[in-house]
């Protein structure tokens, strides 16, 4: 299944990205913001730092057995912080669909739009 997310920045079009990959779990509107997660990555490039990006909300998600509604983003050059605000999964509010395994290399793009805007985008495995 492939995500996207565009911003006017790139860490906006890294937050629609992880947003849309969590819309492929459960509806959006049905995640509460109880808790609050960071998370920490770096990587030499940026479609590097994308990917591994969405495989730390994807790790997150299975460990702490959480849903994300909300992605907080800051990129300084090779780096990214970011907080994530969510809830444990409710199996009877949240009525997850699938699970999501990792985000993949393909079609692995970060790159400014014609329009001036930020995309993000890859294929996750569900």
């Amino acid at each position: 299944m492939g995500v996207r997310g565009f911003g006017k920045t790139k860490a906006e079009a890294f937050e629609q990205a992880a947003l849309a990959m969590t819309a492929i779990v459960s509806e959006l509107k049905k995640i509460g913001l109880k808790d609050n997660v960071e998370i920490c990555c770096e990587q030499d490039d940026e479609q590097m730092l994308f990917a591994d990006w969405l495989n730390a909300v994807i790790y997150e998600m299975a460990t702490r057995k959480m849903l994300f509604g909300r992605f907080e983003v800051i990129i300084d050059g090779n780096r990214l912080k970011a907080k994530l605000a969510g809830e444990k999964i409710d199996v009877k509010k949240h009525r997850p669909v699938v699970e999501i395994k990792a985000a993949t290399f393909m079609d692995l793009k970060v790159e400014k739009t014609k329009n001036n805007l930020w995309m993000a985008q890859c294929i996750v495995d569900i």
